[in-house]
């Protein structure tokens, strides 16, 4: 039976490129979550009012690959020190953020995020959200897939 993740780690185009990559991951796709705008597009979650985050939204085989490893995944490929930054990204939009979607993902989130707390890697403070899964909206065809594209697979 396939299970759902959903993070976000800054702009997620390069998110949903690395979640792809994943052995086990059965499909990605990119949208908007954590906001309070219903059917948030793309310009109005870029302008940081609507309180989504861009995110990805992926299904697993857990028999394949675990939570906990989809959850190594997301700390390596991103800085969660930053506040509502990623890189050049600036904005609310960019946050770190991991969305559970039940009880046994909030305590694994929250475990992950202890241990990087404690491994001393980084200078600053984890800035990462953890907090339920929300409404997930599906960002516009043109995002989705979009290194995919330019790489034209």
């Amino acid at each position: 039976m396939l299970e759902k993740a959903t993070f976000a780690a800054g702009c997620f185009w390069g998110v949903e490129d690395n979640f792809s990559r994943v052995r086990g991951v059965v499909s990605t796709k990119v949208g908007y979550t954590g906001g309070s705008m219903e059917n948030p597009g793309y310009y109005d979650v870029a302008t940081g009012k609507t309180g989504h985050a861009e995110s990805i939204e992926i299904l697993f085989d857990p028999e394949i690959v675990s939570y906990e490893e989809l959850l190594e995944v997301f700390w390596s490929i991103h800085d969660p020190t930053t506040l509502n930054k990623q890189g050049p990204d600036i904005g609310t939009q960019y946050r770190s953020a991991i969305f559970y979607h039940d009880e046994n993902q909030k305590e694994n989130a929250l475990n992950s995020k202890k241990r990087q707390e404690e491994s001393k890697q980084y200078i600053n403070s984890i800035k990462t959200e953890i907090v339920p899964a929300d409404i997930f909206y599906p960002a516009e065809e043109y995002h989705q897939k979009y290194f995919e594209k330019l790489r034209g697979r």
